[in-house]
């Protein structure tokens, strides 16, 4: 990227027209059409959706989210037809998980539009305004409230008394939380008589839904991590992620250990309650018992939402808890009412989003850290610098054309925020405060941890040691090869095999079959102390089991073999496919990138993928061990020769959630009367089945013409092997 001086450089102006210059990443046009860019947001966003909402671990922060989301609206505003029932603009975001009972919500709980800028949010103002004028000449006021950064929850109570609590879940439908929730001090057990009063037959014989936020205040987040840190976990990234991660667990001993709060602050139906406006309504929250969140205020014109809006960016570092910006809602439920929802927003309501915090700091060096697939990652280390609450000194550069995309250079004064006011990320450099002597940086040729070669594949963006005997690779290496759909070692726990790394125990997957002993594993230290101060071991009962389960895991086959080496591009089914049709590892290993090519199903892809990793020293050398070992390293066929293939010839791709099947589940039984079940949609496919959420892979089917079933069809096949007419 060209440098650019201070007068060409794009201003980072903040909430209220203070500005930064800084060098910004240049935006590059596309080749894609509008069809293919809505696939590909649509898929970004539901992945990110799930795990954020499924997994508590998001890997898109959240201003990455929202900017994805409008770039989606933004196309489906200009091309309407691209705009479908599938899409996520057209969901609310949300995940119900299996391990809690199902509640269906008295209403929807419905997601947020969003104003990025104060442009945006007068705009929603004006557009509001004018919409209401339509229908009544009764002047418009608004209720702005902080945007609490937690994970929404839904309070049942039935003639005043506590009933249930649920999560959001996908907005219709929610989990059963209610054990959890009774653990939070704050959450009454019955309204007060004061609130009662308020309720349609004084409360008798009506039930009443109240919705909120269940939040971890960040004295109790800080306390968490630091405990999580001693006893040798994986700290929780931020405050909403401990507070979604603490109150879906099944035991409620759990949650009630980790300190959470609400603020609840909206009704599923007013229509019971004698009040009729948000600001009467969250008089009534506190009189019922409720904590109820002091900064809100009742506004009547543009300028004093613009001046609450102010005053809570100003508060957010000095609050006990995590806010991302201001709720701004017609304050009266009759106008509420008359603006109605869109598919997945209230009309009436709009959260105005904070601009991430900014410094300036100076990069002092650019490290490599290497992942646990191998890929180098460099990282920027700075001077320490405090953001949005926190002190921090590093960020990831991500890759090497976001080094370029940004033009940072070790000496540069750059410009560094928390992304979503979480994740450390570097915006750019201050192009005028460049030294003469900055130096770029160059992804190195070898691995800084194993000294074997860096490969970046064609079409990626990611450099990667290929090397399976890279120590640092070896801890999530050693944690895949154990689970269930690789070598399915039972008990083998992601914190023992940490453990053991530390200790010197292992280091390669080989070593489980030639090196590790049942005394060895007893001897591991959990990472926790007993009463006295003692470290607690692993022990002889837990051992004996663990190491009963590493030697069944030698006859697994070598399709679990080659799912759980890691080879780059090769799944369970992949693995299976290549195991299946060459039968050993020997002949496997002598074939050549044409000949795996040449698999149905394998393409060139994987094929250079597969041959990289046997023409690599040092995984010939561990797979070499593992034959000496013990471990079977050949294939015998999956299906009997005369079993029925009513299938035959025919490939399917599922996507979307189904409801009487799991994902894998489905494609076994679709694969044991005969069909090959794929991961992407081709020309080559025969049928799609898509279940609820289908994204990307539904719309290339259409796109393509290729046929498209639903569950119904999906089981009706599974039961008579024939298809539907």
């Amino acid at each position: 990227m060209e440098n650019t001086n201070q007068s060409q450089m794009p201003m980072q102006t903040s909430l209220f027209g203070d500005e930064t210059p800084v060098a910004r990443e240049a935006g590059k046009p596309s080749a894609q059409t509008p069809a293919q860019r809505a696939a590909q947001l649509n898929d970004q966003l539901s992945r990110a959706a799930y795990e954020y909402y499924a997994l508590d671990a998001p890997s898109l922060t959240d201003a990455a989210f929202d900017r994805l989301l409008q770039e989606l609206l933004r196309l489906e505003e200009e091309h309407p037809e691209l705009r479908s029932p599938s899409s996520y603009t057209q969901r609310i975001g949300g995940y119900v998980g299996e391990q809690f009972e199902p509640v269906h919500h008295a209403q929807r709980m419905y997601s947020m539009d969003d104003a990025m800028d104060l442009a945006e949010l007068d705009a929603w103002l004006e557009r509001t305004e004018d919409a209401l004028a339509q229908v009544s000449s009764d002047p418009v006021a608004y209720t702005c409230e902080l945007k609490i950064d937690g994970l929404g929850i839904a309070l049942t109570y039935e003639d005043g008394v506590f009933l249930r609590a649920a999560t959001r879940g996908d907005g219709t439908t929610g989990e059963l939380v209610t054990a959890n929730v009774l653990t939070i001090a704050d959450v009454p057990r019955t309204l007060a008589p004061k609130g009662m009063e308020q309720i349609t037959n004084g409360g008798f014989g009506q039930g009443v839904e109240v919705r909120g936020e269940v939040y971890m205040p960040r004295h109790s987040f800080a306390r968490l991590n630091e405990a999580n840190d001693a006893a040798g976990r994986a700290p929780f990234a931020n405050p909403r992620n401990a507070a979604a991660g603490s109150l879906r667990q099944k035991d409620a001993k759990v949650t009630a250990a980790r300190d959470l709060a609400t603020f609840v602050y909206a009704v599923a139906d007013e229509a019971p309650l004698a009040v009729r406006s948000q600001w009467e309504f969250l008089g009534w929250l506190r009189e019922c018992g409720f904590n109820v969140n002091d900064h809100a205020e009742r506004c009547t014109s543009a300028a004093q939402v613009h001046a609450f809006c102010e005053q809570a960016l100003l508060l957010r570092d000095e609050l006990d808890y995590d806010i991302d910006g201001v709720v701004v809602k017609v304050d009266s439920f009759a106008q509420q009412d008359a603006l109605g929802f869109t598919a997945r927003a209230p009309r009436w309501a709009i959260a105005f989003k904070f601009p991430p915090e900014e410094k300036r700091t100076v990069l002092r060096e650019i490290r490599i850290q290497v992942g646990r697939t191998g890929v180098l990652t460099p990282v920027a280390e700075f001077d320490p610098v405090s953001v949005a609450g926190s002190v921090i000194a590093r960020a990831t550069l991500h890759n090497m054309d976001e080094i370029r995309r940004k033009d940072v250079r070790v000496g540069d004064t750059i410009v560094v925020h928390k992304a979503g006011d979480v994740i450390p990320e570097v915006v750019g450099h201050v192009g005028e405060l460049r030294p003469a002597d900055a130096v770029e940086f160059s992804i190195p040729e070898v691995c800084p941890s194993c000294g074997s070669p860096v490969v970046r594949e064609e079409g990626e963006v990611a450099y990667r040691c290929i090397s399976i005997d890279c120590p640092a690779q070896a801890v999530e290496r050693l944690i895949h090869w154990g689970s269930r759909g690789a070598m399915d070692i039972d008990g083998l726990g992601d914190e023992i095999v940490r453990r053991m790394v530390e200790q010197g125990v292992l280091s390669d997957v080989a070593d489980f079959y030639d090196r590790l002993t049942t005394e060895q594993l007893a001897q591991v230290s959990t990472g926790r102390t007993n009463k006295a101060g003692e470290d607690i071991v692993v022990g002889n009962v837990v051992a004996t089991k663990i190491m009963a389960q590493v030697e069944a895991s030698r006859d697994r086959g070598l399709g679990r073999v080659l799912f759980g080496v890691g080879i780059r591009h090769v799944g369970a089914n992949v693995g299976m496919q290549l195991a299946q049709h060459f039968g050993s590892i020997e002949a496997l290993s002598a074939a050549s990138e044409e000949d795996i090519a040449a698999v149905d199903g394998i393409g060139p892809k994987i094929a250079a993928s597969v041959r990289e990793f046997f023409c690599t020293p040092q995984n010939a050398v561990v797979l070499e061990r593992l034959r000496k070992a013990g471990v079977r390293l050949t294939e015998q066929q999956a299906v009997a020769d005369d079993a029925p293939q009513p299938l035959a010839g025919l490939t399917f791709v599922l996507t979307g959630s189904l409801q009487q099947f799991t994902r894998k589940a489905a494609g076994d039984a679709l694969k044991a009367l005969g069909a090959k079940v794929t991961g992407s949609v081709s020309k080559r496919t025969s049928y799609v089945v898509a279940g609820t959420a289908a994204g990307s892979k539904l719309t290339k089917a259409e796109s393509l013409g290729i046929p498209v079933l639903d569950e119904d069809a999906l089981g009706q096949i599974l039961s008579t092997g024939e298809l539907p007419r």
